[in-house]
């Protein structure tokens, strides 16, 4: 799957060469913050040097694919629940703070369907519900959340490392661009 949401594209050309100039190890640091799969990781850093946003953007896209189930449940570890704040207080958590910042739960019924829906998938499919938040608000990640439910686990986890690239690919450019 490649990346479906677009958004207004700033000025990102600093990221790739940025990510072309750091060391592999300061590199794979920052890449692993965008999707914490060494595997993944890995083949991001094989394509560099990066041409442009676009060339980096697809490597984020077929880096390591598919991934494992094992890979899933590694980088599904690091995400909160959509709706609530992370635990701790690292880059990770920054990251996701900022892309649930549109998810507005003030609203107490809002919040509840959240919560309840966050349960619901997590009792169907045994892992915490993923969904790239950022450019979304509330409304649209409850009705992604209720109709997820009806997928089999085999699309589900289609659907989780669809996410789980979007997300990795918001981190890495710094923007909601097309893929």
């Amino acid at each position: 799957m490649e990346s479906s949401f677009r958004n207004a594209e700033p000025d990102t050309s600093g990221v790739v060469d940025d990510l072309n100039a750091a060391t592999e190890a300061d590199a794979a640091r920052t890449l692993s913050l965008c999707l914490d799969v060494p595997r993944w990781v890995e083949g991001v850093l094989s394509a560099r040097p990066f041409t442009d946003v676009p060339a980096l953007r697809h490597a984020v896209h077929h880096a390591a694919a598919p991934l494992t189930a094992e890979e899933v449940r590694r980088a599904l570890a690091v995400h909160p629940r959509i709706g609530e704040k992370p635990d701790n207080h690292d880059a990770s958590a920054d990251y996701a703070s900022a892309e649930q910042s549109g998810v507005d739960i003030s609203d107490a019924s809002v919040e509840q369907r959240l919560r309840a829906g966050n349960l619901a998938y997590e009792d169907r499919f045994g892992q915490v519900f993923l969904i790239r938040a950022a450019g979304r608000d509330a409304h649209a990640v409850l009705d992604a959340l209720q109709s997820r439910l009806d997928n089999d686990p085999e699309t589900e986890a289609v659907v989780v490392e669809h996410e789980l690239r979007e997300i990795a690919e918001i981190r890495a450019t710094g923007s909601l661009g097309d893929a």
